[in-house]
């Protein structure tokens, strides 16, 4: 009798044991595998993730590099110029100072954007890897920006020349043996730099300018130059034979073994330029390689010497007249003057004019600024 209620509690008791075991089986396995989805979240999503960054900017960095290298390698052989057209002459094309000049352009260049390539690549790279991470970059946007703020405000200057450094540069504004006018300093150039530019004038005299303070630049070097020789003569020297003889000597300069290379167009004579007080002054023009603008006119100056010496041409000298007069004498009468002084001077066709000639030169550098009517 005793045992015939023990047997229902038995039964009862387990099977809420079994359900209580299945349950926390259940919640187990639940929290097991929420676990080992975190576990595989942070150990394969969040690195592949960082990786994936990783490697898009390595890449990235890689291609622009190379990219790079090609435009400085272009720049360098003088196969690409940014900015300018560059020197066509070819006797400049194998000057060691173009070369140098090439050279150091392309490094300075080259230099400058793949340090900024680099610097922008890795900011990216590490602001991607703690977004990733799930740390917030908002306060390090913040102080960047501060930061930046604070250094343009106290490094203006440097900054202004680095950036004018870059652009005169990339646009090939002057290079080293260049000779430069730039305000304050006149000179062969010897060395550009991002901050400063070093030249010497033609006493020696260094000078080292900051590229921020150059406002305009004056280059004697690029292209070609022109030879401009402004020679006087006394009033009563015949001026179309002088200009005969003028036209005779540029004529065979340029016949010449030895300066037929620098000048690259026949000399011309533009007539009078001027009548001064003492003589009358008549203009040679000649288009000259670059840099050889002195050369030319100093050769061109002696044999000018030399022809009016021998055909008897004197050189206008400074002149004074003096009037004496005595009481009683009349002071002596100036001789009259011809009726037509335009006909006794003779007729001569005009000579081009420093229009004609820019105009020339416009429409040989670009004709369709002609037919567009630039």
């Amino acid at each position: 009798m005793a045992a015939t209620p023990t047997a229902p509690s038995t039964g009862t008791g387990t099977a809420g044991a079994g359900e209580d075991l299945s349950t926390a089986l259940s919640t187990g396995t639940a929290d097991a595998g929420e676990t080992a989805r975190t576990a595989v979240d942070f150990l394969l999503d969040k690195p592949l993730k960082i990786v994936i960054a990783l490697l898009v900017c390595f890449v990235a960095r890689y291609l622009l590099l190379r990219l790079i290298d090609h435009v400085a390698a272009g720049i360098a052989s003088g196969a690409s110029r940014l900015g300018g057209r560059g020197r066509q002459h070819g006797l400049l094309e194998s000057s060691p100072l173009l070369s140098e000049r090439r050279e150091q352009r392309a490094g300075t260049i080259a230099s400058v954007l793949k340090s900024a390539t680099t610097l922008v690549l890795g900011v990216t790279a590490v602001m991607s890897v703690l977004d990733v991470l799930g740390v917030s970059i908002a306060p390090f946007l913040a102080s960047a920006g501060i930061a930046g703020v604070a250094i343009g405000f106290g490094a203006q200057a440097l900054v202004k020349d680095f950036l004018s450094g870059f652009f005169m540069l990339a646009e090939d504004q002057y290079g080293v043996g260049d000779v430069v006018d730039l305000g304050d300093a006149t000179g062969t150039v010897e060395a550009v730099g991002l901050r400063v530019t070093r030249l010497r004038d033609v006493q020696g005299t260094v000078w080292y300018v900051r590229n921020g303070e150059i406002l305009r630049v004056g280059n004697q070097s690029q292209g070609w130059a022109r030879a401009v020789l402004d020679v006087s003569v006394t009033y009563g020297s015949d001026v179309a034979h002088v200009q005969d003889i003028l036209q005779d000597l540029g004529d065979a300069l340029v016949e010449e073994e030895d300066w037929k290379e620098l000048v690259l167009e026949r000399p011309e004579v533009w007539g009078v330029e001027q009548m001064a007080a003492d003589g009358i002054v008549l203009r040679l023009v000649v288009k000259t390689a670059p840099l050889q603008q002195w050369a030319v006119q100093r050769e061109l100056r002696r044999r000018i010497k030399a022809a009016f010496d021998a055909e008897g041409i004197e050189f206008p000298y400074p002149q004074s007249t003096v009037w004496l007069r005595r009481d009683g004498e009349r002071a002596p009468q100036r001789p009259a003057a011809p009726a037509d002084p335009a006909a006794a001077a003779g007729s001569h066709p005009p000579p081009p004019s420093e229009a004609d000639v820019s105009a020339e030169t416009t429409a040989n550098a670009d004709p369709e600024s002609v037919r567009r009517g630039v």
